[in-house]
């Protein structure tokens, strides 16, 4: 597919990867928000919503026509898909390991609209058949150590992929193995107290913003500093 000259003259170090994201509505959304920004792409696991669904069409709002979509990815193959020495970052409300744990007890479901959560553990998927909730995880070894850092830290310094979970059953071990070994961490969203949850579509907006605000924000200094020279 040939995109627009304008999209490709904006599009930034940033791209997004959508993992078993399955409400029609909430990927047109994210997609509508990755062409905003200029994201060079978007990449769809294995259990995403088909991007070509109506309901996906018309939330997207012409954004499929804006922005490089490719779907139907397993996690092997994510890393082809990525540019050199990008971090992949993975979008998370639930935050510290300690505090997950102590809830993992109190409830095994993850909130409606997944990964962004005041009070629920995270729980993990490989695609759609195999569910394991963090206290599993943890007691077996498989949970990545990764940075937990507020998402208005600066993390663009590198290409960056945010993953952005999907509505059920919030993010993949896969997702948190990949931001592992590509020295990325996890992306803090604050909510106050009482509030249950983010959806999928509204935090994807919050931190895809917010890259794009941190690299204009480099690229003033770097003129400015360029000036004096």
């Amino acid at each position: 597919m040939t995109y627009p000259e304008t999209q490709l003259r904006h599009t930034l170090p940033v791209l997004l990867i959508c993992d078993n994201l399955r409400d029609p509505g909430n990927l047109g959304t994210v997609l509508r928000s990755a062409a905003a920004v200029g994201c060079s792409k978007v990449l769809l696991t294995k259990g995403c919503v088909d991007a070509w669904e109506p309901k996906v069409l018309r939330a997207g709002m012409g954004a499929h026509f804006q922005v490089p979509i490719v779907s139907n990815l397993a996690w092997e193959a994510v890393p082809n898909y990525l540019p050199t020495d990008t971090r992949v970052y993975v979008a998370d409300n639930c935050g510290l390991y300690t505090q997950a744990q102590a809830q993992a007890q109190m409830s095994n479901k993850a909130s409606d609209y997944g990964w962004v959560c005041d009070r629920r553990p995270l729980k993990f998927h490989k695609y759609e058949e195999e569910e394991e909730n963090l206290e599993s995880a943890a007691s077996k070894g498989w949970l990545p150590e990764l940075e937990v850092q507020s998402y208005d830290s600066d993390w663009t310094e590198a290409p960056a992929a945010v993953v952005i979970g999907g509505e059920t059953s919030g993010v993949s071990l896969e997702s948190l193995q990949l931001a592992e070994s590509t020295g990325g961490g996890r992306l803090l969203i604050p909510i106050v107290p009482g509030v249950d949850s983010l959806n999928s579509a509204m935090a994807a907006s919050i931190l895809l913003f917010e890259g794009k605000r941190q690299l204009r924000v480099r690229v003033q200094h770097s003129s400015r500093d360029g000036s004096y020279h």
